[in-house]
């Protein structure tokens, strides 16, 4: 066997393994996702072009230590860190591969499997560096590849961060003339700095806004020794009174579409 023969048969070999590797990822991703889907609790998912600042906006909203470097690809391993809301609504924010033009053929596989995690998500983030100077047409990206992967149909905030870098006033009064200046509609547009954590409250409530318009109001009397579906109330909903009864705690606030169906058994009246 000549060395090209034998550098061509390490070359499959590793392919191949590398392809088992991927799979089992794929494998262990869908189990993950079927048991979150159970559980009820709602997915907001970070996109955006990369070195957007993702998973600097994933770092400053949930004090989780991700890597966030100004490097191509540097998140191909979604990172799903919990996030509470200001209505003490728990959910879940997912970092994902930074999306970039003309996407070099040897990572197409491993980038759809990073982004099989949208498929699940409530809410898209989609994360836009404002001051960079394409930033139009890093947005028309972004846009194409959701629409590619059929998931333009998901509901969108889009932040525009790094306003710090803006010259001039990057405050609320540009809002605006930023989203027109990328052909966004502004009352989906929350403007952000991610480093300085400038706009991050208001992000917060933007998305709890979001997640909660699908969301009803119900009144409960779940039994004392269904403590758990309590918790699961607390974690996902927005609670205005609780009280207790001799027969249980009774919730009343809203609940996501989805969850209320399963507590149907517990409904007051």
């Amino acid at each position: 066997e000549s060395q090209l023969e034998t550098d061509r048969r390490l070359i499959r070999d590793r392919i191949a393994r590398l392809r088992r590797e991927l799979e089992a990822v794929r494998q262990h991703r869908a189990l993950y996702r079927r048991r979150r889907k159970r559980s009820g609790t709602q997915v907001v998912a970070l996109v955006g072009y990369t070195n957007a600042g993702k998973s600097t906006i994933l770092n400053a909203l949930t004090g989780a230590g991700v890597l966030a470097e100004d490097k191509l690809f540097a998140t191909l391993d979604p990172t799903t860190r919990r996030l509470v809301l200001p209505g003490r609504q728990e959910v879940l924010l997912t970092d994902t591969v930074g999306f970039i033009q003309k996407l070099p053929p040897t990572v197409v596989a491993a980038f759809r499997a990073t982004l099989e995690e949208l498929e699940e998500a409530d809410l898209l983030l989609h994360v836009v560096d404002v001051s960079h100077p394409n930033a139009d047409r890093q947005v028309e990206v972004v846009l194409e590849t959701l629409a590619d992967l059929r998931l333009d149909d998901k509901p969108v905030l889009t932040v525009l961060n790094k306003v710090d870098r803006l010259p001039g006033p990057g405050g609320p009064e540009r809002l605006g003339e930023l989203a027109r200046r990328l052909g966004l509609d502004p009352a989906g547009v929350v403007l952000t700095s991610a480093t300085t954590g400038w706009g991050l409250d208001e992000l917060r409530g933007r998305i709890q806004e979001a997640l909660t318009q699908p969301m009803v109001d119900v009144e409960l009397e779940i039994p004392y020794e269904a403590a758990g579906v309590v918790e699961l109330v607390r974690r996902q909903g927005n609670i205005r009174a609780e009280r207790y009864t001799p027969k249980g705690t009774v919730l009343v606030g809203r609940v996501p579409h989805h969850l209320a169906n399963r507590l149907a058994a517990y409904r007051v009246g």
